[in-house]
């Protein structure tokens, strides 16, 4: 069934059939190949996709006209008849010149990596701010190959139609309007990235400490966010659940205030159009005073996906190595036998910045809470004081304000040994003029 025919992006894009071939390349990801195929399958899923069929081709030298061997071409050709598949995917980069001869092979409409992670982002940008840097990411990625049709700048379904549309007859785009939109796009970004300096320079001076979740995406970072903070962000086991930044003040032991950010979810080849687009977003991350990286430790690739987030943490300049900052957060420790439980806790048990959690039941949650609590306590001041039994309002304050470590009575009064940051202190000290 040939693409060319269909007349509806929308409705060629919710339940075709797909079949994904990923080419296997010298040096190219650390995923295994069973690891990369299950990895495209899961995004052609959150595309609505309908996958009918997937194989891995060992590909020795990459062909300029198609990228994989001509007889590996006529073979997919025949199975993509054979499966009545409407879609190819192919998982890799493929040139413009690779895409149009692959569709002229096999009949059917050809999608790479790339343009079906920004097809998923199109469809799951949210907010203004998700929809100028998705949409900048795939004017970027589409500047320079040979394009259908430009009719996304003015449609209002999310996506953009990478999965289908009005066939050849629009071939040749206006590029000086896709150069105007992209600089228009620049600058309304710029103005983003403006203003959410000067909120992260408010935070800063209130002071509260950000911490921000990483990891890859499916990592299960939206259903930690929503344990901390009882928000309601969307969290599904489905590839890039959350796109848009989100931003909640998370209770700790002992510290008044936290922002809990919650980010885009990282993944194996991210195609470096996103990583340009959302550096804005992602610069929450840089300013981060904690960053916790979320581990799907049940996965079997869990750590070439450890690889290829602290790959992008290097890309946004975080020195992943000395920074201090980093966090690991060992997740879904429910689906873990017992014998990769022992291992895994015996491993952490040695790291003082490896937790294991559930976040979907909630196991070691309390004591990652206390242990960020202690970290960002590490900045406060400790101070001893001596009160009297009728300052029960200035020892609530102190308890509600920072961390008491120690309140024992002793001859009529009651020794407090509390720790605040310099701001609460001074708060404090104005406010009940205490002698100590």
């Amino acid at each position: 069934m040939s693409v060319f025919n269909r007349d509806s992006a929308d409705e060629f894009a919710r339940g075709a059939r797909a079949l994904i071939v990923y080419p296997e390349l010298t040096g190219g990801s650390a995923l295994s190949a069973d690891a990369r195929l299950d990895e495209a399958e899961g995004l052609a899923l959150a595309i609505g996709l309908q996958v009918v069929g997937k194989q891995a081709l060992r590909v020795r030298a990459p062909k300029a006209a198609t990228l994989i061997g001509g007889g590996q071409v006529e073979a997919i050709a025949e199975q993509v008849e054979a499966l009545n598949a409407d879609l190819l995917i192919v998982d890799g980069a493929l040139t413009a010149i690779q895409q149009r001869n692959l569709e002229d092979k096999t009949k059917v409409k050809v999608i790479d990596r790339t343009g079906l992670i920004l097809e998923i982002f199109g469809e799951r940008a949210a907010t203004a701010e998700g929809r100028l840097q998705v949409e900048l990411a795939h004017l970027d990625y589409q500047a320079g190959r040979l394009v259908r049709s430009w009719t996304h700048l003015e449609r209002q379904r999310g996506g953009f139609g990478f999965l289908g549309g009005p066939g050849e007859t629009q071939i040749e785009a206006d590029r000086r309007m896709i150069r105007d939109r992209m600089a228009r796009l620049r600058r309304e970004l710029e103005q983003v990235q403006r203003t959410r300096g000067l909120h992260r320079a408010r935070r800063k001076r209130a002071p509260w400490p950000v911490i921000a979740l990483v990891g890859y995406t499916n990592a299960g970072k939206s259903t930690l966010f929503n344990r901390l903070t009882r928000a309601g962000v969307l969290a599904e086991d489905m590839l890039f659940a959350t796109l848009d930044p989100t931003l909640r003040q998370i209770s700790l032991p002992g510290v008044e205030k936290a922002i809990l950010s919650d980010t885009v979810g990282f993944v194996s080849d991210l195609p470096t159009q996103l990583v340009a687009a959302f550096r804005a977003t992602l610069e929450e991350v840089i300013s981060a005073d904690i960053i916790v990286h979320v581990r799907d430790i049940a996965h079997p690739a869990t750590m070439a996906q450890r690889d290829d987030v602290m790959r992008i943490l290097k890309e946004l300049g975080i020195d992943t190595a000395a920074s201090g900052r980093i966090v690991e957060l060992w997740n879904k420790v429910d689906l873990l036998d017992n014998d990769q439980r022992a291992e895994y806790q015996n491993i952490a048990e040695k790291q003082e910045d490896i937790f294991l959690i559930s976040a979907e039941t909630g196991e070691g949650i309390e004591a990652f809470k206390a242990h960020l609590a202690q970290r960002i306590g590490t900045a406060n001041l400790t101070r001893e004081l001596w009160l009297d039994g009728g300052e029960g309002e200035a020892l609530a304050w102190l308890h509600a304000k920072g961390r008491v470590e120690t309140s024992e009575e002793a001859d009529g009064q009651i020794r407090i040994v509390a720790s605040l940051n310099a701001q609460n202190w001074g708060q404090f000290d104005k406010r009940f003029q205490l002698e100590n």
